[in-house]
C-alpha cells in the first residue's frame, strides 16, 4: 500500500501560485510564494430532473394541510405554489442556457490550443531540424580539423608517451578546455563586482535601482495579477487589450485634476501630461474650468454631462398634485391696514381673546398667525400684519401668502398711507379684498367717506356698484362680525381651495425668533402637504429636523396641515422671514442645500459690496469722505422686526449723513455684541431684548451705551435725532440795509474812503458787506472803519450819510451799492 493509501493528498487544489520578492530596510528581500484561490462554481448537469414539489411530488393541490402555514387559503396556496414552479422551470432555463454557452466557450478554448498547440509543434520541428542541421556541418568542421592538425600533433609528442597515453583526437581536448573556461568563467561571476568593497554588498544603489536587480523597485501583487492575466488571456487566443470603456463623466463648474481623473476612471500622471500638451501646468491638486476639463474628456473619449451646484436644490422640486388628490382646506385670511385703526382688536372679537391688550405702546409690532373655528364649525387661519410704516415688509410677505385680504379702515378716519400700501400689495399679490370699515360705534364715523376715498385707489366696494365686498363693524361692540365671517366663507366658497396633505411639506416662514430655552423658533404657515413630528427640512441658508410642533395655542400636535401656522422647534439657525420650509428625505440632502444657499448668500453680498473698477473704488472713497456715518448695532426678538428696523434705518439720511447698521440680529445682547461695539464706537439697540449679566458688565467696563426701545416710532426717533447732531449747522444770511456811494475821498494812512448814504435798514460795523457794481459782486470783506462825520460809530440809521472802509480793497467808486449783510447759525434736522 501506498503511503496516501489512495487517498488525493491534501493541497491547494485549483490555486495559482506566484513568487512576490518583498523589499525591507538595508538591502534585504525575502521570496514569499502566493497562492490565488480559484472560485469554484456548480452548475447543474442538463440531465438532472428539478427536485419535485406540490402537485408533481405527488402531494394534493392544496398541499399538506398538516403543514400549511396558518391564515393561508387554497387558492393562496395554489398561487404561490404555481410561482414557485414558474421559478424553478426559469432557473433551470437558465442554468441549460448557461451550460450551453459554456460548453461553446470551451469548445473554443479547445479549438485555439489546439491551434496554438500546433504551430508550437511546427517551430519546435523546425528548430530541431535547423538545429540538427548546424550540429552536423559543426562535426563537419570539426573533423576537417583534426584531419589537418593530425600530422602535427603527432610530430610534437615527446619521445617516452605512448599511443595510448597521447589523446585519440582533438575533439575530447577542446570539449576539455571548454569545461574549464566555464569553471574559470562560474568562479569568477561568484566574486565580488569590486575587490575590498564588501561594506557596500547590502546597501541599494542608483545603478541597482534603475536597471531592477536585487533591492531595487519591485512589482506589485495587482500588476503580477495583471500580466497573470494578460498571459492567460493570450494563451486562450483571446484579445489582451481590453476595450475602451467610455464613461458619462459628471463635470460641475469647476473640478479639481485628480477628481477629474478619478470621474474618467483615468490614470492623474495621463491627465497631467495631456493638460501640459495644452501649454497648462498643473497639479492634481489644481482646479481647472469647466470649459478645460470639456475639452480633457473629449480628448480621453469620454462623454461630458455638465451639472450646476444649484442641481442639488432639484429635489424639492414641487410635482403638480394630481386632482384626485386635492382635499379642501382653510382659507389663510391676512388682517391689513394702517396702524391703529382696529386690526388686532377686530381680530380679538374673532377669538374672543384680548392680544391688544398685550402690546407696546399699543399698536401691533410683529406678524402673528392664528386659527379660528367659528359658531358653524368652519376653519379660518388668519394672519395679523402690523400696521406702522416701518413694516412694510411684514405687509408684502403676509400679502403674499394670503388668500383673502381684509382691509381694515377706521370709519373716522378714512383712507391713511399704510392703507393704500396695503391696496397695493394686495393688488400686487393678486389676492380679493374685503373692506372692514371699523369703530362704526365713534358719532364721527363717516362710511361713505371711507368708500369714497377707496374709489381713488381702484376699490369699488359693493355699494359703490363694484365688486369689492365691505362690511361695517364694530371691534368694541362686535356689531357686523358675523356679516364679516359670512363675506370671509363667501369669498372662500368661491375660490374653492384646495390642497394635497398626503405629500412632503411645504411652507411659508412666517417669523423667526431665537429662543433662550428652545432655541431658534420659527412660525411656519404649511401651504401644502403636512408636516409630522421628526421631518427633515431645509428653510433658506438653515437646515433642521422638526423636534416638536406647537399651535397658536400653545399646545403640541403631532402634525400640521394645509394652512395650519405652528412653531417649529429644531433648527439648526435662525432663518429669514419669509423663507420657504421644504421637506426632504435625508439629512445630508438637507445639509447639502443649506450649504449651497449660503455659499450662494456669500457670494451674492461680496459682488453686490465690490467695486467692479478702480475708478468706481476712488469714486466711492471720494464720496464717503463727506459723509457723516452713525453706525449702530441692532438686537430684536424676532427676525421680522429686526428686518423692519433695518429698513427704517437705511431711509434715514441724506448726502451729508447716514445710518450704518453695522450687525442686526435675533436674540438677547450678549458679549461679542458689546465687543464689536466697542471697536466701532457705536451704541447697541435693544428692542424688546435685554443684555445678559456678563454684557451689561462689560459694557459699564467699556463704556459702550446701551439702549432699549419696546416701540418702533420711538426708536426711529431717536437715531433720526442722533443723526441730526451729525449734520453741520446751516448758514442763512439776513440783509440789514444797502447805502450809495456818494464820492470817494483819499486820506493819508487810512486809504480810500466811501462818502454813503444808507438809503434802506442799518449799517453796522460788526456786519458783512458786499461792493456791488451794476448788480455784480466785486467785493466781498469786512469794513475796516465806519465813521459819522470824524466820530467811529457802530452803526448808521437809514436817511443818514456816513464813510466808510473796506478791509484791503480800495477801488470803489461813485454810484456803487454797498449791501450789509449778517450771518446767523441754524441747527438742521433730518
Amino acid at each position: 500500500m501506498s503511503d496516501t493509501d489512495g487517498k488525493k493528498p491534501l493541497g491547494l487544489g485549483g490555486s495559482r501560485p506566484s513568487n512576490v520578492k518583498q523589499s525591507f530596510s538595508h538591502g534585504r528581500t525575502k521570496n514569499v510564494v502566493v497562492e490565488t484561490k480559484r472560485k469554484r462554481v456548480v452548475v447543474p448537469k442538463p440531465g438532472t430532473p428539478a427536485p419535485k414539489t406540490g402537485v408533481a411530488a405527488g402531494l394534493p393541490a392544496g398541499g399538506d394541510p398538516s403543514k400549511r402555514p396558518a391564515g393561508i387559503s387554497d387558492v393562496e396556496l395554489a398561487r404561490r405554489m404555481k410561482a414557485l414552479a414558474l421559478a424553478k422551470s426559469r432557473e433551470v432555463e437558465e442554468a441549460a442556457k448557461r451550460e450551453a454557452e459554456e460548453k461553446e466557450r470551451a469548445e473554443e478554448r479547445e479549438r485555439r490550443r489546439a491551434e496554438i498547440e500546433a504551430k508550437e509543434a511546427e517551430d519546435r520541428i523546425r528548430e530541431e531540424r535547423a538545429k540538427a542541421k548546424a550540429e552536423e556541418e559543426e562535426e563537419k568542421r570539426r573533423a576537417a580539423e583534426a584531419a589537418k592538425n593530425a600530422p602535427a600533433a603527432q610530430v610534437a609528442a615527446p619521445p617516452g608517451q605512448t599511443e595510448v597515453d597521447r589523446p585519440t583526437s582533438s575533439a575530447p581536448r577542446k570539449a576539455t578546455e571548454r569545461d574549464r573556461e566555464a569553471q574559470t568563467r562560474d568562479t569568477t561571476k561568484a566574486k565580488p563586482a569590486r575587490e575590498g568593497d564588501g561594506r557596500r554588498g547590502g546597501k541599494l544603489t542608483l545603478n541597482d535601482a534603475l536597471t531592477g536587480r536585487e533591492g531595487g523597485r519591485q512589482r506589485s501583487m495587482a500588476q503580477m495579477k495583471r500580466k497573470q492575466d494578460r498571459a492567460r488571456q493570450k494563451a486562450m487566443g483571446g484579445q489582451v487589450e481590453r476595450e475602451k470603456i467610455v464613461r458619462d463623466v459628471q463635470l460641475p463648474e469647476a473640478i479639481t485634476v485628480g477628481e477629474l481623473a478619478n470621474r474618467m476612471a483615468e490614470r492623474t500622471s495621463d491627465v497631467v501630461k495631456e493638460l501640459m500638451k495644452m501649454g497648462m501646468m498643473v497639479t492634481q491638486t489644481e482646479t481647472i474650468d469647466a470649459d478645460t476639463a470639456e475639452l480633457l474628456i473629449e480628448e480621453f473619449g469620454h462623454k461630458v454631462v455638465r451639472v450646476s451646484d444649484s442641481d442639488v436644490e432639484q429635489v424639492i422640486e414641487q410635482a403638480e398634485d394630481k386632482a384626485s388628490d386635492l382635499k379642501p382646506r382653510a382659507p389663510i385670511i391676512t388682517i391689513m391696514g394702517h396702524v391703529d385703526h382696529g386690526k388686532t382688536s377686530r381680530l380679538d372679537a374673532i377669538r374672543k381673546t384680548r392680544v391688544v391688550a398685550g402690546e407696546a405702546g399699543g399698536i401691533t409690532q410683529h406678524i402673528g398667525a392664528y386659527q379660528v373655528t367659528t359658531d358653524n364649525g368652519s376653519v379660518l387661519s388668519f394672519l395679523d400684519t402690523p400696521g406702522h410704516a416701518a413694516f412694510t415688509s411684514m405687509r408684502s410677505r403676509g400679502a403674499h401668502v394670503t388668500d383673502i385680504v381684509v382691509l381694515v379702515v377706521a370709519a373716522d378716519d378714512a383712507v391713511m398711507p399704510q392703507t393704500i400700501e396695503a391696496i397695493n400689495h394686495a393688488k400686487a399679490a393678486k389676492v380679493p379684498m374685503i373692506v372692514a370699515i371699523n369703530k362704526m360705534d365713534k358719532p364721527s364715523a363717516n362710511p361713505d367717506k371711507v368708500r369714497t376715498d377707496l374709489l381713488q385707489h381702484e376699490v369699488i366696494v359693493e355699494k359703490m356698484s363694484g365688486d369689492v365686498q365691505d362690511v361695517e363693524v364694530s371691534a368694541a361692540t362686535g356689531a357686523g362680525l358675523d356679516k364679516l365671517l359670512e363675506a370671509i366663507a363667501l369669498q372662500a366658497e368661491i375660490l374653492e381651495l384646495k390642497a394635497n396633505p398626503d405629500r412632503a411639506a411645504m411652507g411659508a416662514v412666517i417669523e423667526a425668533q431665537l429662543d433662550v430655552g428652545r432655541g431658534p423658533v420659527a412660525t411656519v404657515l404649511v401651504q401644502n402637504g403636512t408636516l409630522r413630528q421628526g421631518d427633515i427640512f431645509v428653510v433658506g441658508e438653515q437646515w433642521g429636523k422638526v423636534r416638536a410642533l406647537i399651535d397658536d395655542k400653545g399646545d403640541r400636535v403631532k402634525e400640521a396641515g394645509p394652512s395650519v401656522p405652528v412653531e417649529v422647534l429644531g433648527l439648526n439657525g435662525t432663518p429669514e422671514a419669509g423663507d420657504v420650509l421644504n421637506v426632504v428625505d435625508t439629512e445630508a440632502q438637507a445639509r447639502e442645500i443649506a450649504d449651497y444657499r449660503m455659499k450662494a448668500a456669500k457670494d451674492k453680498r461680496a459682488a453686490i459690496g465690490a467695486a467692479t473698477t478702480l475708478e468706481q473704488l476712488m469714486a466711492n472713497a471720494k464720496a464717503n469722505q463727506s459723509v457723516s456715518e452713525l453706525p449702530i448695532i441692532v438686537k430684536a426678538d424676532v427676525q421680522g422686526s429686526a428686518e423692519a428696523i433695518v429698513q427704517a434705518m437705511e431711509k434715514i439720511g441724506n448726502d451729508e449723513v447716514r445710518v450704518r447698521v453695522l450687525h442686526s440680529g435675533v436674540g438677547a445682547i450678549t458679549e461679542s455684541d458689546i465687543g464689536l461695539a466697542e471697536a466701532s464706537g457705536a451704541p447697541v439697540i435693544g428692542f424688546n431684548v435685554r443684555a445678559n449679566a456678563t454684557a451689561r458688565n462689560v459694557a459699564n467696563q467699556k463704556g459702550v451705551e446701551i439702549r432699549y426701545y419696546s416701540v418702533i416710532y420711538a426708536l426711529v426717533d431717536d437715531i433720526k435725532a442722533a443723526a441730526s447732531g451729525l449734520l453741520s449747522n446751516e448758514i442763512r444770511e439776513k440783509f440789514i440795509g444797502y447805502a450809495n456811494i456818494k464820492e470817494v475821498f483819499k486820506v493819508s494812512n487810512v486809504g480810500n474812503v466811501a462818502g454813503c448814504l444808507v438809503t434802506e435798514g442799518v449799517a453796522r460795523r460788526s456786519a458783512g458787506v458786499r461792493l456791488l457794481r451794476d448788480n455784480v459782486v466785486m467785493h466781498e470783506g469786512t469794513l475796516k472803519t465806519l465813521k459819522r462825520f470824524k466820530d467811529e460809530v457802530s452803526e448808521v440809521q437809514s436817511g443818514q450819510e456816513c464813510g466808510m472802509a473796506f478791509e484791503n480793497h480800495e477801488d470803489m467808486r461813485p454810484g456803487d451799492v454797498i449791501e450789509i449783510f449778517e450771518r446767523e447759525s441754524v441747527e438742521r434736522n433730518l
